[in-house]
């Protein structure tokens, strides 16, 4: 199955109910989920647990994959429904491993084919989902329509867009960051002691996390023909696409000279090509000195072909 996806930041939902209801919207009612996810390969895999006080819905689980993106993206998918939802999330957490939870409130709507989620999410706030579901076959012109009119109708604004998933804002929210951002920032220190820099004697450490939780290292490899180098943060790209990923979760930097070794204006550019505006990068080093920022603030004007 496909659609056509576009979130954002809802800061008025009361707002947005009263102009989906005047386009005639159909109110479905209100729905509680919690969705697990877990590490894949491709895409992502999540176990949705559904609960409302009308008609019953299934539990399922849901395999989708979509472009981490602000602009309306295409997402493919998969349903299959569970009966056994606490027998199948113990075994999907054995063989893959559990990525983290997500619970929401989500009230349902229904315009012109046109999926309207209204989320309250556990630990993130109020959301606006638009998921205009395609017809096989479709060239999805008509559901990027749609998408935009609701845009407009709504009046969402750009930096309330949403490029990536709850989850992935979950796990990389950098305001607390936990336990998982002191195993990235160790394995950056490590790395850093591989460093190539004869030149420059300026070692420097960089660790990725996907968005399975593995982590990826590199550090700055230098050549006599000194811009035949590379940076940290390059190596550890190297790294992770050599590994068959795609997406960067979560960044961490260490030098040996610097408590604060922000990444280059290149690195900047090559991270965000993987990340997006809120994948958080930690700058320090292991029990010292921290500062944990995020990709839009290192680069808030990143070059893409859009």
């Amino acid at each position: 199955m496909r659609n056509v996806e576009l979130k954002a930041r809802d800061p008025d939902p009361a707002r947005t109910l009263e102009r989906a209801l005047a386009l005639g919207a159909d109110d479905r009612g209100e729905i509680t989920q919690r969705d697990t996810y877990f590490a894949a390969a491709r895409g992502r895999l999540k176990l949705r647990e559904q609960e409302t006080g009308g008609s019953p819905l299934w539990d399922e689980l849901i395999e989708y994959s979509r472009a981490d993106s602000t602009d309306a993206r295409t997402s493919t998918y998969r349903r299959v429904p569970v009966a056994d939802v606490a027998s199948l999330r113990e075994a999907l957490d054995a063989a893959y491993g559990t990525l983290g939870t997500v619970t929401k409130r989500r009230r349902v709507l229904l315009w012109e084919g046109v999926r309207i989620h209204l989320d309250e999410v556990e630990g993130l706030g109020s959301y606006l989902e638009l998921e205009a579901v395609a017809e096989v076959g479709s060239d999805l012109d008509a559901e990027h329509d749609k998408i935009e009119r609701l845009r407009a109708e709504f009046g969402i604004e750009e930096d309330d867009l949403v490029a990536t998933s709850y989850s992935d804002l979950l796990l990389g929210a950098p305001s607390e960051p936990g336990p998982g951002a002191d195993e990235l920032m160790r394995a950056a220190d490590e790395v850093m002691r591989t460093a190539y820099a004869p030149y420059s004697r300026f070692p420097v450490g960089a660790a990725l996390r996907a968005p399975d939780g593995s982590i990826h290292v590199g550090s700055n490899v230098e050549n006599a023909s000194y811009p035949q180098g590379q940076c940290a943060e390059t190596s550890a790209i190297g790294a992770l696409i050599a590994a068959g990923h795609t997406r960067i979760a979560e960044v961490a930097v260490t030098a040996e000279k610097m408590d604060i070794c922000p990444p280059c204006g290149g690195c900047r550019q090559r991270l965000a090509e993987f990340a997006s505006v809120d994948t958080p990068v930690h700058l320090g080093r292991p029990g010292g000195p921290r500062q944990t920022t995020t990709i839009g603030e290192l680069l808030p004007l990143a070059f893409e072909l859009e």
